[in-house]
């Protein structure tokens, strides 16, 4: 099975209402913008989607609804965060009905399973369903590690055809390009290292702040993959500072903050996460005005996102 992934995939916001239900209808309207301003595909219900925060029914309308938005236009993956191979299946089987075009496929929650472990999980998922699947590997917030042993026993698997590397040393790039060519398809994962993972062979980004700046993360990837190395460069320098908080542990308050002072969504959060209060917000609100002060790939003839 291949694929043709490549370019940005943000981790796509579900909004929610004062009243803290899900509002589906704005959550279509920040997917649509983003692929107005260029993306490549989408992940629906990732950990800036707020995953683990739905229960099952909520999770089959919000990617129901993110999939009539999208309307073929670019892949919606999924992401498949569960805590365990039962329910993992259920909701990847679910995501296939309803016109998901990829699973982003996570280990299980709470319980580390050991490498033989995740490979039965993984294995347990991709068999039941039909859809293109992409690993999530991030050990710093998972504790668990997608290794070359693990992905050395899924390679028969032919719907496991991605990775999305989110492990802060990029050597791994390299690790797994050489141990398997180009078997597995490589997103970058983290933010602050994307560029980085480009230069090592990864074929796109799946990325947190691009809910924010989607056309300078188009950009900067189109500029990369065009050859224009410089202009990369100055993009991802610039962005940096704004990057740096999808590594950190309240990055899904930030990045829906900065989405925000944006004008493209809200900052509300389903607890046990709340909203960005104190010193951090003002520090984070300051970061998305001085870059959009600054930003560095706007067209003269779209004009930014007044900031709020």
């Amino acid at each position: 099975m291949s694929v043709e992934w490549k370019g940005v995939f943000p981790a796509v916001t579900t909004q929610i209402r004062e009243d803290m239900t899900v509002d589906l209808g704005d959550t279509q309207r920040v997917v649509a913008d983003l692929i107005r301003d260029g993306v490549t595909g989408v992940i629906a219900l990732g950990t800036v989607g707020e995953n683990n925060s739905f229960d099952y029914d909520e999770k089959v309308e919000i990617l129901t609804a993110i999939v009539e938005a999208v309307h073929g236009r670019v892949p919606v993956i999924t992401g498949v965060s569960e805590y365990d191979t039962r329910r993992a299946v259920r909701y990847a089987q679910t995501a296939e009905k309803v016109g998901a075009d990829g699973l982003m496929l996570l280990p299980p929650m709470v319980y580390v399973p050991k490498p033989a472990e995740l490979v039965l999980h993984f294995r347990g998922v991709a068999e039941q369903v039909g859809l293109p699947i992409m690993l999530y590997n991030n050990p710093p917030a998972y504790r668990t590690l997608i290794d070359n042993e693990v992905l050395a026993a899924l390679i028969d698997v032919a719907n496991i055809v991605a990775v999305k590397e989110s492990a802060p040393d990029t050597r791994r790039f390299s690790d797994v390009k050489n141990a398997f060519g180009d078997r597995y398809v490589l997103f970058a994962g983290l933010d602050d290292v994307a560029l980085e993972g480009l230069f090592l062979g990864a074929q796109g980004w799946v990325s947190g702040l691009t809910n924010a700046f989607p056309r300078e993360s188009v950009e900067l990837v189109n500029a990369f993959q065009r050859g224009d190395h410089a202009k990369a460069m100055e993009i991802y320098r610039w962005f940096m500072p704004l990057l740096h908080l999808d590594a950190e542990h309240d990055l899904v308050q930030s990045i829906k903050l900065a989405e925000q002072v944006m004008g493209r969504g809200s900052e509300r959060v389903l607890p046990p996460r709340y909203p960005l209060v104190g010193a951090r917000r003002a520090e984070v609100i300051a970061m998305v005005e001085q870059a959009a002060a600054t930003r560095p790939t706007l067209s003269p003839a779209e004009p930014a996102f007044a900031p709020a």
